[in-house]
């Protein structure tokens, strides 16, 4: 029967078209209904926790021994699961290895955790595992074949991060662009917008979840003025992405390293962020970051609490906890650019919302998807500022990211020659060499 419609599409392309539109209005249709309910599900339970901790402050130091018990989850039972986004970014690409359906719910089981005890970390890593596991077991039912296989892993990712933070436009850019730095396939575009916009319809509609909402009342008209100011801040957004990415996977080498059993690594880890919290003296950096983005949209932030921010969360996932990224880099953008605003003189709420943007930009590699969530999240006044945040913001992150397995597609500058295929985590690699060859050349001459 298969062969015969093929056949019949072959003599019609407007049959083959609308077999193509059917085909993943449905798939993708399918793939955002279990990713939106499984960000439903997550969202409810995450809210639950992180009431439960912070009104129960002893749950701090159970820290240690909660990492530990998910880290020996994940090294007993996770397989290649420890790899999280990344296996996804892999099999998207080259497709050699299985995505396990347990990817799901260890991720889902380890994100709780660390948010009951206090860990710093996000939520959009825990939802893009969930979408792409899920995808990619609804894949394996319905025996697809491998080059749909991608595309259902892309919607996936799109659903999980559309459905997550109620941003089914940005989600959908998300799932083309993260792929690879630089290039966009369209071939997926019907698919994983489907099945973002669907996973938002399913989580807000269906399940009635609702997402935290951040108001900017004005936006500067555009001025020369206000333009440089805006670059200078960009800059400042980009680089501090970096350091983000960069003092994350530092941590993550040097504590794998050193601490070669998981389990103690956890455990350490947590006892370093309990005694930073006392360091500090404050909670506020724990969990999510909500209240730090609500309070630099509201009122004036300390001025280094985008840096505390950054590494609580870094030690977090540093040291083998699990949660995302993304969530705890809106709140290091928006308390940076409120902090940034009495040193330019510009209005906080309105460079908060550019650094909430603008420093998930940088450390994602994702400058579409960012300016496209910045208008679903603030509106279109200040689209102009948002664009050039975001693109000045991703040139100055250079080639570093939250997701190694990112593939470098185009190089940042025509100056940098990176080869075909080079990934993030292969860039370094490739520095290396050439600093020293081009040390070995000097001493030669």
């Amino acid at each position: 029967m298969y062969a015969k419609w093929a056949a019949l599409t072959e003599r019609s392309s407007h049959l083959a078209l609308w077999s193509t539109f059917l085909k993943w209005i449905v798939l993708g249709g399918i793939v955002g209904v279990l990713s939106g309910t499984a960000s439903a599900f997550f969202l409810k339970s995450l809210d639950y926790v992180t009431e439960v901790r912070l009104n129960h402050g002893w749950l701090l130091f159970l820290l240690p021994a909660g990492g530990a018990l998910v880290s020996f989850l994940y090294m007993r039972y996770g397989k290649n699961s420890a790899k999280g986004n990344n296996l996804i970014l892999e099999q998207i690409r080259e497709g050699n290895e299985a995505i396990p359906l347990r990817m799901a719910p260890l991720v889902l089981f380890g994100t709780l955790i660390t948010h009951l005890f206090g860990g710093s970390a996000g939520r959009e890593g825990t939802a893009v595992q969930m979408g792409g596991s899920l995808a990619e077991g609804f894949g394996r039912l319905i025996k697809i074949n491998a080059l749909d296989r991608k595309i259902l892993l892309m919607c996936g990712i799109s659903g999980g991060f559309g459905s997550i933070f109620g941003t089914p436009l940005a989600g959908t850019i998300f799932g083309l662009e993260v792929i690879a730095i630089g290039l966009i396939s369209h071939k997926a575009l019907l698919p994983c917008f489907t099945a973002s916009f669907v996973g938002d319809l399913v989580t807000t509609r269906l399940w009635k979840v609702h997402h935290t909402h951040y108001q900017v009342d004005v936006f500067p008209a555009l001025d020369l003025v206000v333009l440089l100011k805006v670059i200078a801040a960009a800059i400042v957004f980009g680089l501090v992405s970096m350091l983000f990415s960069e003092l994350t996977h530092f941590l993550k080498r040097t504590f794998t390293y050193i601490f070669k059993n998981p389990m103690l690594k956890s455990a350490v880890g947590g006892l370093i962020i309990i005694a930073l919290v006392y360091v500090v003296g404050s909670r506020d950096y724990l969990g999510l970051g909500i209240p730090l983005i609500s309070g630099s949209f509201e009122t004036e932030m300390p001025p280094f609490a985008f840096l505390w921010k950054l590494i609580f969360t870094a030690l977090t996932l540093g040291t083998g906890y699990q949660g995302g990224e993304v969530t705890p880099l809106f709140a290091i953008g928006a308390t940076l650019g409120n902090s940034l605003a009495g040193v330019l003189h510009l209005y906080a709420p309105f460079l908060a919302s550019l650094g909430f943007i603008a420093v998930f930009c940088g450390a994602t590699n994702t400058p579409i998807a960012c300016f496209i969530m910045g208008i679903e999240l603030f509106g279109s006044t200040g689209a102009v500022y948002m664009f050039i945040a975001c693109v000045v913001s991703f040139l100055f992150s250079g080639h570093t990211g939250i997701y190694t397995s990112q593939q470098i597609g185009v190089s940042k500058s025509s100056l940098i020659s990176i080869p075909e295929g080079t990934t993030l985590a292969s860039v370094k690699g490739l520095r290396k060499r050439k600093t020293k060859a081009s040390g070995e050349n000097h001493t030669n001459q």
